[in-house]
C-alpha cells in the first residue's frame, strides 16, 4: 500500500512471521503429523503453530482487541467493538497434499464491520491488503475487480462441498444453472484466495455456502475496496453469520445473484 496504517503493518508483520514456519513445513509435507478434526477437514501442527504466532503478534500489539481464530477459543477483548478474525492456514487440504495454493487470512472487525484485511499467499509471495477507504492492493500495486461485462467471457469460483457437508445438492444445481452462461468455474480450495482473486480481477465472481467467518472476513473487505459488490445467498442474512456469500463486479452482480438464488 502507498501508506499503510499501524494496524495494517501489524497484520502484515504477523502474516509474514507465521508464513516462515508454514513454508518450511510445506517443503516437508510428507513428514507432517496430522490429526483429523472431521471427515475431510484436517489440521496439522503447522496450522496450530501458525495461529499461535499470529495471535501472539496481534494481541501484543493490540492487547485490548478481541480474537476469533480457527484453532483456538474466542477471546472477548476489553474493547468490545474490535476483534481480530484469523485463519492461519486457509487451504489446509491443499497444503497437506503438497499443492501450492493456500494462504494466511487476517481481518480486523470494528463495530461488526470488517475494516481491514490481509490475505497472504507465501508460496507466490502475494500479499493482498485492504483497509476501509484506502483501496485494495497486491504487494505495491492497486487492484480492482474485473471490467468484463459479458457473462459468457467470465470465470467464476466456488467451493464444492466434501464428505459430510450437506450443501452438495444445492451447489450442483448452482453449477447447472451458471455454467451454460459463462466461460468456466474453478474450485481451488481456499476461500480467502478466491475472494482475493475476485478483488484482483482474476475471477469475475465467487459464491459459496456454509463458510466460517475466518474463511471470508479478510476477503470481503478486499472485494469491497476493489470496487466489487457482495450479497448473502439467502436474502436478509448476514454474510459473516451465515457463511454464505456472492461477490462479483458491478456489471454482472444482479444477474449472477439471481442465478445463484434461482430467481
Amino acid at each position: 500500500m502507498s501508506v499503510a496504517s499501524a494496524n495494517i503493518n501489524l497484520m502484515i508483520k504477523a502474516a509474514r512471521k507465521a508464513a516462515r514456519g508454514l513454508v518450511r513445513d510445506f517443503g516437508e509435507v510428507e513428514n507432517l503429523q496430522v490429526s483429523m478434526k472431521s471427515a475431510g477437514d484436517f489440521v496439522s501442527k503447522a496450522d496450530m503453530k501458525a495461529e499461535e504466532i499470529i495471535r501472539q503478534e496481534l494481541m501484543e500489539g493490540r492487547p485490548n482487541y478481541g480474537w476469533l481464530g480457527e484453532e483456538s477459543a474466542e477471546v472477548k477483548g476489553a474493547d468490545p467493538t474490535r476483534r481480530w478474525i484469523v485463519d492461519p492456514l486457509d487451504g489446509t487440504t491443499n497444503f497437506l497434499h503438497g499443492m501450492p495454493h493456500w494462504a494466511i487470512s487476517i481481518a480486523l472487525e470494528h463495530k461488526k464491520e470488517i475494516v481491514a484485511g490481509v490475505v497472504y499467499d507465501p508460496v507466490k509471495d502475494e500479499m493482498f491488503v485492504a483497509e476501509k477507504g484506502n483501496g485494495a492492493w497486491l504487494n505495491d500495486r492497486r487492484i480492482r475487480v474485473s471490467g468484463r461485462r459479458d457473462m459468457i467471457e467470465m470465470v467464476f469460483a466456488t467451493g464444492v462441498p466434501f464428505a459430510t457437508k450437506g450443501d452438495l445438492p444445492e451447489t450442483l444445481k448452482d453449477l447447472g444453472r451458471l455454467m451454460p452462461h459463462c466461460a468456466g468455474v474453478r474450485r481451488w480450495g481456499a476461500a480467502s484466495l478466491d475472494l482475493a482473486y475476485v478483488a484482483a480481477g482474476r475471477y469475475d465472481g465467487y459464491w459459496e455456502r456454509s463458510l466460517n467467518a475466518w474463511d471470508i472476513a479478510a476477503g470481503l473487505v478486499l472485494v469491497k475496496e476493489a470496487g466489487g459488490l457482495q450479497a448473502p445467498i439467502e436474502e436478509d442474512e448476514s454474510i459473516l453469520e451465515s457463511g454464505s456469500v456472492i461477490v462479483s463486479n458491478e456489471a454482472v452482480h444482479e444477474r449472477f445473484t439471481k442465478i445463484i438464488r434461482n430467481q
